[in-house]
């Protein structure tokens, strides 16, 4: 890194949700947890580690101006679908080496907040989810 322009702003930031921009989007976070289970090696004093699975996990942060979660899985929640989505995340800061954008699949929401306000303050929403693939559709190179 030749300066610090070149760290990436989560301002550039966007998300699409099944090809629909999601234009209130304001923080999205996609995680891969690799879990582990110890292994003792013979004549070996330290334990080491044998990765099982993998658990993928993510969460969208929404300005609340919309009910676009209610609009698409409130109903096919609430009669037993399971519903499961396709969600794009790009970040393209325009002082970065370039892009990154992560495709996930399989995306299935954890829960549909129905109401939650106070007077004075902005409207929120975190959907949380979890999904079963992803893959690199850009990637920025290393400099």
């Amino acid at each position: 890194m030749d300066n610090a322009k070149r760290i990436i702003s989560g301002t550039w930031g966007e998300v699409w949700l099944d090809g629909e921009y999601v234009s209130e989007c304001y923080g999205c976070k996609l995680a891969v947890k690799v879990n582990k289970e110890k292994v003792q090696l013979a004549g070996k004093m330290a334990v080491d580690n044998k990765v099982t699975n993998i658990e993928l996990t993510g969460s969208l942060k929404l300005h609340k101006c919309s009910s676009r979660m209610a609009r698409l899985i409130g109903e096919k929640i609430k009669s037993g679908q399971d519903v499961r989505f396709t969600i794009i995340s790009k970040l393209a800061d325009p002082d970065a080496y370039g892009a990154e954008r992560v495709c996930v699949t399989g995306v299935s929401f954890d829960d549909l907040t129905l109401a939650d306000w106070e007077v004075g303050k902005n409207g929120s929403v975190e959907a949380p989810f979890t999904y079963t693939d992803y893959s690199f559709l850009d990637l920025i190179p290393e400099v």
